[in-house]
Order: C-alpha cells, then structure tokens, then sequence
C-alpha cells in the first residue's frame, strides 16, 4: 500500500505542476488561479470517487489509497480536506464542520505567515 501511495503522490504532485503552470501561463501571475483550479477540480475527483467507491466501485485498498491520498493527495491536499468536512456536514456535525473549516483556513494561513517570519529572522 505504501508503494501504492507513493507512486500516486508522485503522478499527483507532478500533474499539479504541470496544470498549475499552465494555467499561470495562460492567465498571467497576479492570482493563483492555477493552484485554485487543482484544487477545486482535486475535490470534484475526489467527491466522485467517493461517491462511486461507496456506491458500486469496489476497489482493492491499494486502489483507494492509490487514488485518493496517493493521487489526489499529491494533486492537492484540498480534496482530502473537502472530503472532512462534507462527511462532517453529511454526519450532521455542522459545529464540527465549522470549526474544522475555518479552523483549518485561517490557521494554516497563519502557520505560513509565522514560517515565513521564522525563517525571515533567522535568514536575516
């Protein structure tokens, strides 16, 4: 399975590259419309895989890993978050749902600004 997931993040990882900079390419670099895309078309992937592994897909372990935390997890982290928080929404968990995604928005936005000061003290 770890081989699995390995070869998936690496295909994922690589596929975000290359669309993320295209599209940069196309639209220019004022906004990350590029990073944007992944990782709304890595939730949509993510959501109708989901849905079809649960519904009539079944798939070996090694292929869900393969393809959700391999694949699109390279692809983008979104997806997998997305994921959380709809199953919390769908489990009724709305306070949960809430806190998990404005949690998980503003702290990572803050985790960044404080690596970013980190290593701005310390490299300077």
């Amino acid at each position: 399975m770890i081989l699995a997931i390995a070869a998936g993040g690496a295909l994922g990882s690589v596929a975000r590259y290359l669309m993320a900079g295209w599209i940069g390419h196309l639209f220019g670099p004022a906004f990350p419309l590029g990073v944007m895309l992944v990782n709304i078309l890595g939730s949509a992937v993510m959501g109708a895989l989901a849905e079809a592994m649960a519904l009539a897909w079944n798939a070996s372990p090694d292929m869900r890993a393969f393809l959700t935390v391999g694949i699109l997890g390279g692809f983008t982290t979104f997806s997998s978050f997305s994921l959380d928080a709809v199953l919390l929404i769908q489990r009724g968990d709305l306070g949960w749902a809430a806190v998990y995604v404005l949690g998980s928005v503003v702290l990572s936005l803050l985790g960044l600004v404080a690596g970013l000061h980190l290593v701005r003290l310390f490299m300077t």
